[in-house]
């Protein structure tokens, strides 16, 4: 997202300020106005709390204006950076999981972008509420490794060395997965339609490979199978929606966060003066799991 928005590809909500960042953690410094007031809309914060969040925008900051419908109390267990590594990144995982994919106990799922850090979130998440499988796709081996020896999945396809929708179909002896989440786009829509299972849900969040689809492609799939597709954001969501996801996180992410069930993977954290080489780090698409700036 960050990536995308410095380019000027990446649409921003009307209540975004131009400043770049989402995730957040910190100390409460003030309350406007209205939280002034009344405790209701303070939602039990004061300040001086310690606390992370996801605003519209503004993170890459010293200071951040947000509503304390998006605040958490930051778990003494996690460190500063490993908490603000949480807000977006669980809440994506727990939207396509949850809200779009209707997961339940038992079912199977793919994730694409495996290494990545939403995946990673939402492996964990799925893994703790008893997926029956859980596949991957990733550009690499140590990736695959990774999310199979330290997430949790079941197996994992190089994307580049493999037909992962036929090794889907092989390893579920032709059935499919019941929810695959998506951030590819384009490039993936048939691997898809091929892979999901009768009455499957596919959960579109990206189109890092780009929004046409190949020509030829089949789309039988939605009615033989019986096949749900649906897209969604975040950011742009409404600050119910995003509260309501926010409660979400607190109910099944943070408490296994806090125990050690589920880790935050950090890849780097850098000092604010390097955030070029932060976004560098980011465009090489060689890490697993979250980069961090220190403001101040």
């Amino acid at each position: 997202m960050d990536l995308l928005q410095r380019m000027g590809m990446y649409p921003v909500p009307p209540q975004a300020p131009s400043t770049l960042g989402v995730e957040f953690s910190g100390l409460v410094e003030a309350f406007g106005e209205g939280a002034e007031e009344g405790k209701e809309e303070r939602q039990g914060f004061e300040v001086g709390d310690e606390v992370f969040g996801l605003a519209y925008g503004g993170a890459y900051a010293e200071f951040i204006v947000v509503s304390t419908k998006m605040l958490m109390r930051k778990p003494r267990e996690l460190s500063w950076e490993e908490a603000a590594g949480v807000p977006e990144t669980w809440m994506t995982a727990t939207q396509a999981l949850y809200l779009i994919g209707s997961f339940r106990p038992g079912q199977s799922i793919l994730w694409h972008a495996g290494a990545s850090s939403v995946s990673i979130a939402g492996i964990q998440l799925c893994a703790a509420d008893s997926a029956s499988r859980i596949f991957v796709t990733a550009g690499s081996q140590s990736k695959i490794d990774f999310c199979v020896r330290e997430l949790g999945a079941t197996a994992g396809f190089n994307y580049h060395t493999q037909d992962w929708a036929k090794e889907i179909l092989d390893a579920t002896d032709g059935q499919g997965v019941d929810i695959i989440v998506d951030f590819v786009g384009g490039p993936y829509f048939q691997g898809n339609l091929d892979a999901v299972a009768r009455d499957g849900r596919i959960v579109h969040l990206g189109a890092l490979g780009g929004t046409q689809v190949p020509a030829g492609t089949d789309i039988g799939a939605f009615v033989r199978k019986r096949v749900r597709f649906e897209g969604s954001s975040l950011r742009s969501r409404d600050e119910g929606y995003q509260g309501r996801l926010r409660d979400m996180v607190l109910e099944h992410a943070v408490p296994r966060l806090r125990s050690g069930e589920m880790k935050i993977f950090v890849e780097k954290v850098f000092p604010w003066e390097e955030i070029v080489q932060a976004h560098l780090l980011m465009e090489s698409n060689q890490t697993r799991g979250k980069i961090i700036c220190r403001v101040g």
